[in-house]
């Protein structure tokens, strides 16, 4: 595993983070029961924190796995929780309970996905979304939301472009900022750049109460409705599994259940 170490020194980081989740130093030192005067010597570089110390801050910070290894390499110490490829044989039971998950949700399309929506593993049911997706954003690593707003994915099939533009816009940024990741706010801006619209308020026009629909334009199925809804492995201690998402959509109305029904017997 290859980990860039940080460029500053661990106590500005720790400030960053409790900036970035609007907390004073009152009321860190409170959550993490440390003394407002060691905090404010830890984030000034005055005390070096130990490797329990940034640990427990962290955990009160709500900071990534990934980024609290970040952390500890900036104290001077080693990274605290692994990280494996998704095939590693560590991972093996995250592995069959994925695939369990994915098969069991047919004949609706999930897919499971890295930190920056890349694709890591689906079901036979979402071949039917990539209809018509250029080939070059079907090449390994296959980034979802990419896909879905290039002009050559599936934007032109997207009825609500604007509304579900606005939509992924809206969750992509809120992950950059939560995680402070550079590699995401980069793939926000690219995708800002496509065209189709914004919508300032997509979901008080969702024609389907509390959810953002895609409408998605189907041949000989006129259009399918989906919404989505996001898993996550709640007692990851590993970097990889912390950042996987189970995306699993689900049909809208009767008309696009029926149309996922025949496409699976089909």
């Amino acid at each position: 595993m290859s980990i860039d170490l940080p460029a500053r020194p661990v106590g500005h980081l720790l400030r960053d983070w409790r900036e970035r989740r609007r907390l004073s130093q009152l009321e860190l030192s409170n959550r993490a029961e440390i003394s407002t005067r060691h905090l404010s010597f830890v984030e000034t570089g005055r005390s070096r924190p130990s490797p329990e110390m940034i640990l427990r801050l962290t955990e009160h910070l709500e900071v990534p796995l990934r980024e609290r290894n970040q952390l500890l390499l900036a104290g001077g110490y080693a990274p605290a929780y692994p990280q494996h490829g998704l095939d590693a044989p560590q991972l093996a039971a995250v592995r069959a309970a994925l695939r369990q998950v994915l098969t069991a949700h047919e004949p609706y399309p999930a897919l499971v996905l890295n930190r920056y929506w890349e694709m890591l593993d689906a079901n036979a049911a979402v071949g039917l979304l990539l209809t018509g997706v250029a080939e070059h954003l079907l090449a390994p690593p296959i980034n979802v939301l990419r896909v879905s707003l290039h002009p050559d994915g599936l934007a032109p099939r997207i009825a609500n472009l604007a509304q579900w533009r606005s939509h992924v816009l809206h969750q992509l940024w809120r992950r950059a900022g939560s995680t402070a990741d550079v590699k995401l706010r980069e793939l926000h801006d690219e995708l800002l750049a496509y065209p189709g619209g914004i919508d300032p308020a997509p979901v008080a026009r969702a024609p389907v109460s509390a959810v953002v629909p895609l409408r998605l334009r189907s041949v000989g199925d006129g259009e399918l409705a989906l919404f989505s809804l996001a898993s996550h492995v709640q007692t990851a201690a590993d970097v990889t599994v912390e950042e996987l998402t189970i995306e699993s959509f689900y049909p809208a109305d009767d008309a696009t259940a029926a149309a996922l029904a025949r496409a699976a017997e089909s």
